[in-house]
């Protein structure tokens, strides 16, 4: 589905670049591929935010590693005998894991990622750990993958914190206290 909706996205474009310098279906063509554009970045949000039928139904563990097989790169994932947790949690957790994981495939340049999801002093913790490049937190820019992440777990009591240098490994942690 993702390359036919970047192949629909892209038709508009193809047609403006053809399209005679001085025609008056230029503007119209532009704002086709300016629709199509703003539709998909839509689509992809909200394909962000369904919760996967697979942790609902299975928890974390079958989830997650439902999603690491797909993969390029090996992942190890281990997930301690956590109790299954509210929706909220669970999605949390899921997809800042999944956040991470993307990080890391996308701009990591790691050859391996250790996954682990444990509970840890009345917290739910999850580390995702890479033998990357390695990159400053602190150049990240507002409204990353970071960001959302911090976000979502604050707004559940918990917290991310990101260690990471360039050339080193990056290890994220991301805690949400434990329901009763």
């Amino acid at each position: 589905m993702s390359c036919w909706l970047g192949s629909t996205t892209c038709a508009p474009g193809l047609a403006e670049a053809a399209a005679e310098p001085e025609s008056k279906s230029r503007p119209i063509l532009a704002q086709l591929k300016h629709d199509a554009d703003e539709a998909l970045d839509n689509l992809r949000e909200l394909a962000r935010g369904i919760y996967p039928p697979l942790l609902a139904s299975d928890g974390l563990h079958a989830a997650l590693g439902s999603h690491v097989r797909r993969l390029a790169i090996p992942v190890n994932l281990r997930v301690d005998d956590v109790p299954r947790q509210p929706r909220e949690v669970e999605g949390a957790v899921y997809f800042c894991c999944l956040e991470a994981l993307q990080n890391v495939v996308k701009s990591a340049e790691a050859s391996a990622v250790d996954l682990h999801i444990s509970t840890e002093h009345s917290m739910l913790t999850f580390r995702v750990e890479d033998d990357g490049k390695g990159f400053d937190p602190a150049t990240v820019t507002r409204g990353s993958g970071l960001q959302n992440m911090r976000d979502r777990l604050e707004a559940l009591g918990g917290s991310l914190e990101v260690r990471s240098a360039p050339g080193h490994a990056t290890t994220v942690v991301g805690k949400i206290p434990l329901s009763s």
